[in-house]
């Protein structure tokens, strides 16, 4: 067959032939800049992949890429971020999706098999790429290609296993983001393909009961099912070969977008040629990871690929170290650097390949080149680990520049001007070293000491907010040290020394030359030490602005600390090499390689049999357990399967953006306002991006005549769709740009030229502070009745505490489906709307009011939502209102999906909120009286911020504070409006309680527990203070679950081992917590409809929305009960004939919201009231027909209906009344270690219970309890909201916003569902269990404030003014944090304290 000319580009998508056009500068052909996720998702059939961050940092958009070597006829495969991939750039690879590997209709494949079976899944919007990153892990132990060898070292595994180990394939996922699960059952997923692991010690799931566990009950797994290259696709790479050899480059050519030099000498000729004209936009590529982390809002004409030139990508070795490719990736870089140090027992390459692991995630490094990273660190100033790392181990580079090529030390590449096009980074050199070649990158070492007798140390250390990478450093260190020893003082004398520092808050990483000309020569005594450290923390300065900037360059003491403090006098205790390529790199965030007590020793008699493939036998997560009851109504009660998993896995699930675009579609983008309060003078589109096929601006002004300015609406009232004329908060939107492409949509309106005017407008609102003193406030609703005499309580207290503190600040919700809606205009001014909304009844009203028209001509459906967790409903009526606007004004279809970006700047999140406490107690801990100042920042409008006092309060009174009273107020702010966030109030109100249990204590010094167990509720103080929903006395489940939890856990055992623990280590501490929750739920009315259609089969349609909770899976459990109760033996399975039909605002009416956890249970009430009225219709009839012919069928029942005219469809609204109100219950004992040199935190444990009454699907539970508690853990330790002076949301993407991950989560994580007892008023005796669960997260918080006391006592840091017991622990404890309660100067306290000794 002919071969394709260089022009078109051709690939394989899931086994199918792809060809693309590499159009001219006169636009013909496709757009070069076009991602291989744009591609799929906009011009093929395969959505699976998803756009989650379009960063590379999420893992919703992972595929499988596929390169076959014709010369040496193998095939090597690499799993990519493929929103960062240039689909240009895959000339003659190969693509796999998620659909790629399996479906429902050709057969799934075994990882999506055992995905759905171990409940892995739940909103399922990450599920396909978590399946990938999987499939790729699989792959590579496989071992294809170049990595046969290490495949082949690996016995086969047995029969349904892969060659995959356990802490692989946890650690396949690392870099993957998920918001519902807590990620344990995806844990258990990945680890169920691993040969080392204990069956039984995986989680709940559909294959085997406990104690039966056999791989032969899980989908067969069988080597190399996971991406075959297409035969076609090897012939045309193999004819190719023949013809490429002899035609010329394009650059040679006609005018292309896309170039790909074969040589060095073609590049330079091509950018000194006039195939680029002087304006033209052109990038320079490799992997393009680089558009992740600086977000362009650029379309390039050109781009030069520099993968095509050999120099770029040759690897050469030899004794003296090995020289590295600059396009070479960062993946196999790794894989060279693990191979020379096992050849060459180099311990240096060996930590150098693991301290990269910790760069980024797997998908990114395969495709990010080591070169880029380098270039981004010399002229970007990027946070680059490898930069340092590098540095650190002396290595060079070398660059070209013109027609002169050079030579240079790293240290110097870096300080050179930053680079453009005309410097090409060639090869990077890493040295060998060993103690006889140390070489160095600065001529300023000294030397000093026997050489004969040296060793060689090298360090490398990093603190990152994620054990695993994806995460920047607040720092990093490599420290290189060539010593010997004095034999008649015994100290050790360092004889050369580099120590590097990066990604503090400086221009590129560094060497503290100052301080190595301090220590070189000199004995290492703990005075120098002392020295030296007083001198790095001068020398570490962050540039002004950089956040943390105190704790960083602390950091850089802890590192150089723990690099040299084991070699002063009598501490130096080496570790065998054996360990050294598991330990080098620190297993978790910041805790460090070693503690500073030990250290390895890596001179030349010690370094043999160094393994490099150790550093993949530690273990993120350990054992955990879950214990579940099957209650009596099945199939209700079973831990069923959630509905539609194999789909969401497989990739077959649709959500809104996966909607194919219908004929002449545009996408919107928000232009929003970066003003806090500011007239709206115009809203322009920018000149610069006339080429980007931008239609129209839609603003305020394009409001039909008879519609309003309104984008959302409660029960409190409207809010504007569009600021104008005033915008009232940075974030707000100001009008839509639609164009031809969200890419360009998105573009454009980041540069709308927005003209501003601030005259005669008062100064903003910006904190609750300023609110309270302008007297700027919402109202409240819904208070709950004060306690008791506030004052008598306080007169009758032995000790009081007056006006503390506690400030509690926002959390985004971070759904991985970001706001997302298609508006469809129709006939007669109606329009069709899908939407991702929690309230889609909601949405089409807001929609009719800003049109003018009626509601029955706006229909809104809502099939699933890709996480919700209260943002998708007040939070998605302006996108859904916006781009029904857009349609409307157009008159052609609109969509809108927003960017990570934009999504996180308008959205807003959880309330920030204020607290002052008065509080009187007893001396044994008996609390008297409480009075709670409240303050909640609700932003610009209401939403539901006057109902978030009333659920605050509530959540408070799970504690007898005997006398209550409180004052509330709802700030009105000119930040983004907040809404209601999972568990919204109620988290802050549980924490609240807490903090203050914990003050009193403090002050009484005494033990916290003891203090929570004398103020928990008896029955008859809980029937006070909860009066309207008190159920009787054995429905008070809360002691025996604390009995339980203490129990089972151990807890006094733990408490002893802790406070030995806490002894004997002096840099790192643990705390244990027990935490308690009484939470009151309010059930909604919500609708059901149940038809059955002329075959038997059972369509259900209900008000509630499936977003990952399982409606739909309990809905059709019900479903089964319900018909199923027409035969008292339950002989008629009907539970598969059951389907569950998208939401529908003209088919069911009075939806209601999916809010408040409780929609589940009120949606399965509702169909089983809608059952009921069906088995009275026909039981009669299947009473006849038992008469007259014995036994009935399901069919021949529904058969006979038919012919005699039964109604076989029947609706019903569930109104609970009365019922709708009850309490559950919860405690969490949570255990943590802190390490106080960095302040990382490691939860080593937590044990949960948690009174699901009798569990509609304990499956659907248990998974509801993990994730929500893991989301709280995200609240209260990790996710850091930052906004600039402005209010303007400035931690806006997963660079800067730090969610879970797998390697955050604690080790042991044991969760019971308690399944207490009948209860007539609840659905079936079940209660509900989204929320709660995350209250008992501050456990973790609670355990970390334990941890730091411990630190605190034994440094008696406690700060100026306050008791010394008492701090106060900011939410959320990120490491920061932590080490500044733990002092940042606790190094130079220790050091001083050893002198003065």
């Amino acid at each position: 067959m002919d071969s394709p000319s260089p022009e078109v580009v051709v690939f394989a998508v899931n086994g199918e032939r792809v060809e693309l056009r590499r159009g001219g500068g006169g636009g013909a052909g496709d757009d070069p800049g076009e991602s291989l996720l744009e591609f799929l998702r906009s011009r093929t059939r395969f959505t699976g992949p998803k756009l989650g961050c379009g960063e590379g940092g999420c893992g919703a958009c992972v595929v499988l890429l596929s390169t076959y070597d014709a010369e040496a006829d193998e095939v090597t495969h690499a799993t990519v971020s493929s929103c960062l991939t240039l689909v240009h750039g895959l000339h003659h690879r190969a693509v796999t999706t998620t659909e790629g590997l399996g479906s429902s209709r050709s057969g799934l494949h075994a990882v999506h098999e055992r995905f759905a079976g171990f409940h892995a899944s739940q909103c399922g919007y990450c599920t396909p790429g978590m399946c990938m990153s999987l499939a790729g892990a699989l792959v590579d132990a496989e071992g294809t290609g170049k990595k046969a060898g290490a495949a082949a070292a690996r016995p086969p595994p047995p029969e349904g296993f892969s060659r995959l180990t356990a802490a692989e394939a946890e650690r396949a996922v690392a870099g993957n983001l998920c918001r519902c699960t807590g990620y344990r059952p995806i844990a258990d997923a990945c680890k169920s393909f691993a040969a080392d692991v204990d069956l039984e010690d995986l989680g709940l799931n559909c294959f085997w009961k406990k104690g039966d566990a056999s791989v032969s009950k899980l989908p067969p797994y069988k080597e190399g099912s996971i991406a075959t290259f297409p035969e076609f696709l090897k012939d045309e790479i193999r004819a190719s070969l023949r013809i490429d050899r002899s035609t010329p480059s394009a650059s040679a050519g006609s005018v292309s977008s896309w170039y790909q030099p074969r040589n060095v000498e073609e590049y330079y000729k091509l950018i000194g040629s006039s195939v680029l004209p002087e304006k033209s936009r052109t990038k320079v590529v490799v992997g393009n990871t680089s558009s992740g982390v600086y977000r362009e809002a650029e379309v390039y004409d050109r781009y030069i690929d520099l993968r095509g030139i050999p120099e770029l990508n040759s690897v050469s070795k030899d004794a003296k170290g090995v020289d590295i490719g600059a396009a070479t990736s960062i993946s196999r870089v790794i894989e060279i650097l693990r191979g020379e140090g096992n050849i060459y027992t180099d311990v240096v390459f060996c930590k150098i390949a693991d301290h990269m692991e910790k760069v980024a995630s797997q998908f990114v490094r395969n495709m990010a080149s080591l070169g880029g990273n380098l270039i981004m660190a010399q002229r970007d100033e990027f946070a680059s680990d490898i930069a340092t790392v590098l540095l650190g181990a002396g290595s060079s580079v070398c660059i070209q520049v013109s027609s002169e090529r050079m030579n240079v030390t790293l240290e110097q590449f870096l300080d050179m001007p930053p680079c453009d096009y005309r410097t090409l980074l060639l090869s990077i050199h890493i040295p060998h070293c060993t103690p006889s070649g140390i070489s160095s990158s600065s001529e300023s070492v000294n030397k000093a000491g026997d050489e004969s007798a040296s060793s060689l140390l090298f360090e490398t250390y990093r603190a990152a907010p994620r054990p695993h990478g994806n995460a920047v450093s607040y720092l990093n260190s490599a420290f290189l040290a060539k010593l010997s020893s004095d034999e008649i003082s015994e100290n050790y004398i360092s004889q050369k020394l580099c120590l590097v520092f990066g990604a503090y808050g400086t221009q590129h990483a560094i060497r503290a030359t100052n301080v190595e000309n301090l220590l070189v020569g000199k004995p290492i005594t703990t005075s120098l030490l002392l020295e030296a450290c007083t001198v790095l923390k001068k020398t570490i300065v962050p540039v002004e602005g950089t956040r943390h900037a105190a704790y960083r360059s602390s950091l850089a003491v802890a590192f150089l600390f723990s690099f040299l403090y084991p070699l002063t006098k009598g501490t130096f205790k080496p570790v065998e090499t054996a360990h050294l390529n598991g330990q080098i790199i620190s297993n978790s965030n910041g805790n460090l390689n070693h503690g500073p007590d030990t250290h390895v020793n890596v001179s030349s008699k010690e370094i043999n049999n160094v393994k490099s493939d150790l550093h993949s036998n530690d273990h993120i997560l350990e054992s955990c357990k879950q214990v579940v009851e099957i209650t009596e109504y099945l199939p209700v009660g079973l831990p069923a399967k959630k509905v539609g998993a194999e789909l969401q896995a497989s990739g077959e699930a649709i959500y809104v953006d996966d909607i194919p675009s219908p004929k002449d579609c545009l996408h919107g983008a928000f232009v929003y306002s970066t003003k806090p309060l500011a007239r709206v003078k115009s809203i322009e589109l920018s000149p610069s991006v006339e080429q980007l096929k931008t239609v129209a601006i839609v603003t305020a002004k394009d409001i039909p005549k008879g519609g309003s300015n309104v984008g959302a609406n409660t029960i409190f009232g409207p809010e504007p769709l569009f600021g104008d004329p005033v915008t009232q908060c940075a974030g707000e939107p100001l009008g839509i740009v639609v164009a031809e492409t969200q890419k360009f949509a998105n573009i454009a309106a980041s540069r709308a030229l927005v003209d501003y005017s601030m005259e005669s407008l008062d100064p903003p609102i910006l904190s609750i502070e300023e609110a309270v003193r302008r007297s700027s406030y919402l109202e409240s609703f819904f208070l709950p009745q004060k306690i008791g005499d506030f004052s008598k309580g306080m007169a009758e207290a032995d000790q009081k505490i007056y006006s503390a503190e506690v400030n509690l600040r926002s959390q985004y919700y971070f759904y991985m489906e970001t706001q997302t809606a298609l508006a469809i205009p129709e006939e007669d001014n109606c329009m069709v709307v899908y939407s991702s909304s929690q309230c889609p009844e909601t949405a089409q009203e807001t929609i009719a009011k800003c049109l003018g028209l009626p509601c029955h001509n706006i229909r809104v459906i809502t099939r699933r939502v890709g996480g919700g967790f209260g943002g998708k409903a007040v939070r998605s009526l302006p996108v859904a209102t916006a781009c029904a606007l857009s349609a409307f004004k157009l008159q052609r279809p609109v969509r809108i999906y927003l960017d990570r970006k934009t999504d996180m700047i308008m959205t807003g999140g959880r309330h920030p909120m204020k607290i002052c406490y008065s509080v009187g107690f007893k001396s044994d801990g008996n609390i008297t009286a409480l009075h709670i100042e409240l303050l909640v920042n609700a932003g610009m409008t209401n939403d539901v911020s006057p109902m978030i006092p009333h659920n605050f309060l509530e959540a408070l009174k799970k504690y007898n504070w005997g006398a209550f009273s409180y004052d509330t107020r709802v700030c009105k702010t000119n930040i983004s409006t907040r809404s209601a966030m999972r568990g919204p109030g109620e988290v802050q109100g549980s924490y609240v309680a807490e903090a203050i249990i914990e003050h009193v204590a403090a002050v009484l010094s005494t033990d916290v527990n003891v203090v929570r167990q004398r103020n928990l509720h008896t029955v008859e103080s809980l029937a006070l203070y909860h009066s309207e929903c008190m159920e009787d006395a054995s429905g008070y489940t809360l002691p025996s679950i604390l009995n339980q939890l203490i129990t089972s856990s151990n807890y006094q055992h733990h408490l002893e081992m802790i406070r030995s623990f806490n002894k004997s280590n002096r840099w790192k501490k643990r705390g244990l917590s027990v935490v308690p929750i009484v939470h009151k739920f309010l059930s909604n009315p919500t609708p059901g409809k149940v038809s059955i259609l002329n075959d038997g089969s059972i369509a259900v349609e209900v008000g509630g929305i499936e977003l990952g909770q399982g409606l739909w899976t309990k809905v059709k459990q019900m479903a089964a009960f319900g018909l199923g109760q027409l035969w008292s033996d339950r002989s008629q399975e009907l539970l598969e004939r059951v389907r569950i039909i998208q939401a529908d605002t003209l088919s069911v009416i009075q939806g209601g919201w999916t809010t408040g956890s409780t929609t589940s249970e009120s949606s399965c009430e509702a169909v089983r009231c809608a059952c009921n009225i069906l088995v009275d219709r026909l039981k009669p009839l299947k009473e006849q027909l038992q008469e007259n012919q014995g036994a009935v069928s399901w069919d021949e029942l529904i058969s006979q209906a038919k012919m005699v005219s039964v109604d076989l469809s029947a609706r019903a609204l569930y109104v609970p009344g009365a019922s709708g109100c009850y309490l559950t219950y919860g405690a969490a004992a949570s255990e943590v270690e802190i390490d106080l040199l960095t302040g990382a935190t490691t939860i080593l444990r937590s044990d949960l219970i948690y009174d699901c009454g009798q569990s509609l699907n304990p499956a659907v539970d248990l998974g509801q309890v993990e994730g929500a508690f893991v989301q709280g853990i995200g609240y209260f330790m990790n996710e850091e909201y930052v906004t600039n002076s402005d209010g303007l949301v400035v931690s806006d993407g997963t660079w800067t916003y730090k969610i879970p991950t797998v390697d955050t989560i604690p080790k042991q994580f044991n969760v019971k569902l308690l399944s207490s007892g009948f209860q007539k008023k609840r659905v079936l005796s079940s209660k509900a269990s989204g929320e709660p669960p995350l209250l008992l997260a501050a456990s973790v918080h609670c355990a970390t404030r334990e941890a730091i006391r411990a630190a605190r006592e034994e440094y008696h840091c406690s700060r100026p003014g306050s008791s010394p017991p008492f701090f106060d622990l900011q939410v959320p404890a990120i490491m920061p944090t932590v080490k500044e309660l733990c002092g940042l100067d606790n190094v130079e306290k220790y050091l001083e304290g050893l002198c003065s000794k």
